[in-house]
């Protein structure tokens, strides 16, 4: 019996020493960064071709609602009035062969949308199904061409609270048609999100990344953390959602408050954020305030 025990602990080892590395790996989180507001931050082939980002927020959609012809804004990108956005087609497949999910992110921080009824959410899951999903076809109404991006991103920063939730839920009933459809979120840190607090309490987001900036009661400040985790605790505590981000500026311009260092980010924040069962990692603003700080490549390793 001893002998056979001396046999069998080495063979065992190394599949125990595989579990707990597989355990460690699945606790690892991506890394979700917007692009689009400006032409200077490169094409969106280099962006997923750096390797170090999961989910890309193509942004914005900044005019819907109301009757209103929708409004695709890449800044310096491409002029979707000309249908030069469609070059992006082929980018877009390109990304999701690396296996990156991509979104088009709807609202931002400027623009002229809101929703007036349930019907005028309806009307817009419609073209975003048709226009930016999986419906329709490679006509030239497609801004962005026939690539079939993986879902919609909520970015809404203006206007009303109303008829949110039924967007999303319009939006993942076409999960139901063959491809699951994505709906992710970016709320403000204060809890619950004056905007997006009715959506998100449908339970139906895979994504969450919450904006843990341009807040002071609820982000990092010099030498305090504990606001920061405090809030990060209410969200991942309270809200039901596949994945939650921990949103940032990725460079101390790229926001008014809120930047962390990466140092701090890696040694002090993410050790403690990462033991929750939903964390999903980290969000930044945006792809061309990174490539001037480098802080994605900086953290990528400790996400």
């Amino acid at each position: 019996m001893e002998i056979k025990r001396q046999l069998i602990a080495p063979l065992l080892l190394p599949l125990l020493l595989q579990c707990l590395l597989l355990r460690a790996s699945a606790r690892r989180g991506g890394i979700a960064v917007y692009w689009g507001q400006n032409g200077n931050e490169g094409t969106l082939a280099d962006t997923c071709a750096t390797a170090r980002f999961s989910y890309i927020n193509i942004a914005f959609l900044v005019k819907f609602g109301g009757g209103q012809i929708p409004e695709l804004n890449l800044a310096g990108h491409c002029n979707p009035a000309t249908n030069s956005c469609r070059v992006f087609s082929d980018q877009i497949r390109a990304c999701q062969r690396r296996g990156i999910k991509v979104m088009l992110s709807i609202g931002g921080g400027v623009g002229n949308y809101s929703l007036s009824s349930r019907e005028d959410a309806q009307s817009l899951s419609v073209y975003l199904w048709n226009n930016f999903l999986g419906g329709g076809d490679a006509s030239a109404t497609r801004p962005l061409g026939d690539a079939v991006l993986d879902g919609i991103d909520l970015d809404i920063e203006l206007g009303s609270s109303l008829y949110y939730d039924d967007l999303v839920r319009f939006l993942k009933s076409y999960s139901r048609k063959g491809r699951r459809v994505y709906v992710t979120g970016a709320p403000q840190c204060p809890f619950p999100d004056r905007l997006l607090g009715a959506a998100l309490n449908t339970s139906l987001f895979d994504y969450v990344w919450v904006q843990f900036y341009n807040n002071p009661p609820c982000q990092y400040t010099t030498g305090n953390t504990d606001n920061l985790e405090n809030s990060w605790i209410r969200w991942t505590t309270s809200v039901n959602a596949g994945k939650i981000f921990l949103g940032l500026p990725a460079a101390p311009q790229a926001a008014g408050s809120g930047f962390i260092p990466a140092e701090v980010l890696t040694g002090e924040i993410l050790p403690v954020i990462r033991r929750s069962r939903i964390y999903g990692g980290v969000m930044l603003w945006s792809k061309y305030w990174d490539d001037q700080s480098g802080y994605s490549a900086a953290i990528l390793k400790s996400v």
